[in-house]
C-alpha cells in the first residue's frame, strides 16, 4: 500500500489537516470532454494521486463534441453536453468496468447545443445552459439514469454593455447551492446570476431572483465557499473576480467586491485575454482562475471569514487555451486542459500556500479537451 505525504486535504469536501497527516494515494478514473479538430468523443485516463501521473488518454465513447460532462452523485453514471443524431443535447450514459462507458440514452435540448451540464445532487435532475440559444433546459432523471424530456426555460434581455457579446441573453453554467434548494445559472449576456428554486421531487425549476455583477463582466462560471456563505464568480470579459454574501435562507447573493485575474498592463500587451474556469480549494482558503490567451492559471489567497481575495501567484499553464482546470480528489494537483494544444498537463498544489508547480513530464495529449471530471473506479 503506497502512502502520499504531502497532501493535506482527505477530500474535495474535507477538511484541512496537519503537514504530519497522511493520506492514502488512489488511482481515479479521469474523463475529458472535447470539442473541436481531431476530436472524435470522451476520452478516459487514470490518475495516481500519489504521483501526480496521468495515463496517456485512450477514446471511451465516440460522440459529438462532448464538451462538457457531470457525474451523476452516485458515481456510476456520466452525462454529456453534446451532440448526436437526434440533434444537440445530453447523452446519459452508464460507467462500467475499467471506466467503460455504455449508453442508457440521448435527448436533444430542443434549443441548441449546451456549453454546460449539471446533475443535482439528489439524482432527480440534470440541467444545460444554452450558451447560443439564451435558454436552460432541465432534463428529469429515472432511477437508472434515464433522462426524460426536456423543459426550456428562455432568459431575456442583455446588458447591452460590450458589443455583440451582450445583446441578448447567453447561460453558461448551472451551480446548485450547498443544500441543493437553488440552482443558479451566471449569464454572460445579461451580467448576472439567475437563481431558480429547486423543485427536486418534480424535477423542475422555478424562476426566484437575480444577483447582478460587474457591468461588462460577463459571468461565466462560479463556485460556493466550502462554508456556503459565499459564492465567487468568474467573469469572462473583464477577466475579473467578483464575491457575493449568499443567504441561504433567502436564496439570495449581495455583491462584495471585484479583484482582477490579470492586470491591465499584461492585458493590453497581449490580442485576446478571457476567463474560462474557476476552483476552490476545500479549505476555502485558495481560489484557482484560468485565463486564456494569457493561458496561465490565477492563484488567489481568499479569507474564509470575509471572502477578501488576492492575486499571489500566475502560473503558465504548459499549454494553449486552458477552457477548463479541475482539482484531482484530495487536492494535492489541479489539471489544466490546453483546449488549442491537444493536452492536459499536471501542477502541484502546495497545501500551505495554494501556489502550484508544474509536474515536470506531467504533460499528456487528448485533442482538443475542454472539460476534466474525476470518478472513483
Amino acid at each position: 500500500m503506497k502512502f502520499f505525504n504531502s497532501v493535506r486535504v482527505l477530500g474535495l469536501g474535507g477538511v484541512l489537516l496537519g503537514a504530519s497527516a497522511i493520506v492514502r494515494a488512489e488511482t481515479w478514473l479521469v474523463y475529458f470532454g472535447t470539442g473541436g479538430p481531431g476530436a472524435k468523443g470522451i476520452y478516459r485516463s487514470t490518475f495516481d494521486t500519489s504521483t501526480g501521473k496521468l495515463s496517456a488518454a485512450e477514446l471511451a465513447a465516440e460522440v459529438g463534441s462532448p464538451g462538457f460532462l457531470a457525474v451523476h452523485p452516485d458515481g456510476k453514471k456520466l452525462y454529456a453536453a453534446a451532440n448526436f443524431k437526434g440533434g444537440p443535447g445530453a447523452v446519459a450514459y452508464q460507467i462500467g468496468p475499467k471506466g467503460a462507458l455504455t449508453v442508457i440514452n440521448e435527448l436533444a435540448t430542443g434549443d441548441g447545443g449546451a456549453a454546460h451540464i449539471a446533475v443535482h445532487p439528489s439524482g432527480r435532475l440534470v440541467m444545460t445552459a444554452q450558451y447560443g440559444g439564451g435558454s436552460v433546459a432541465v432534463f428529469p432523471l429515472a432511477a437508472d439514469g434515464k433522462l426524460g424530456p426536456a423543459r426550456v426555460i428562455e432568459h431575456e434581455g442583455g446588458s447591452r454593455v460590450v458589443e455583440k457579446r451582450q445583446d441578448s441573453p447567453h447561460p453558461h453554467y448551472v451551480g446548485w447551492s450547498p443544500d441543493g434548494r437553488f440552482a443558479l445559472v451566471p449569464d454572460l449576456g445579461l451580467d448576472g446570476i439567475v437563481i431558480y428554486r429547486v423543485e427536486a421531487e418534480r424535477a423542475e425549476v422555478v424562476r426566484h431572483g437575480f444577483a447582478a455583477s460587474v457591468r461588462g463582466g460577463g459571468p461565466r462560471h462560479l463556485k460556493f465557499s466550502p462554508d456556503g456563505r459565499f459564492i465567487y464568480l468568474l467573469n469572462e470579459l473583464s477577466v475579473s473576480l467578483t464575491s457575493f454574501a449568499w443567504d441561504a435562507a433567502a436564496g439570495t447573493a449581495r455583491q462584495l467586491g471585484t479583484v482582477p485575474s490579470i492586470s491591465e498592463t499584461v492585458k493590453a500587451g497581449e490580442t485576446h485575454n478571457s476567463g474560462a474556469e474557476i476552483l476552490i480549494h476545500p479549505s476555502g482558503r485558495f481560489l484557482y482562475y484560468s485565463n486564456r490567451g494569457n493561458d496561465t492559471v490565477t492563484v488567489y489567497r481568499a479569507d474564509p471569514a470575509t471572502a477578501a481575495t488576492e492575486v499571489i501567484q500566475v502560473q503558465p499553464v504548459r499549454g494553449a487555451f486552458p477552457r477548463n482546470i479541475n482539482l484531482a480528489p484530495g487536492a494535492g494537483w489541479l489539471l489544466a486542459a490546453g483546449a488549442d494544444s491537444n493536452t492536459v498537463s499536471v501542477h502541484q498544489v502546495n497545501p500551505q500556500t495554494g501556489r502550484l508547480t508544474y509536474q515536470t513530464k506531467g504533460v499528456i495529449n487528448v485533442p482538443a479537451p475542454i472539460c476534466i471530471v474525476f470518478v472513483k473506479p
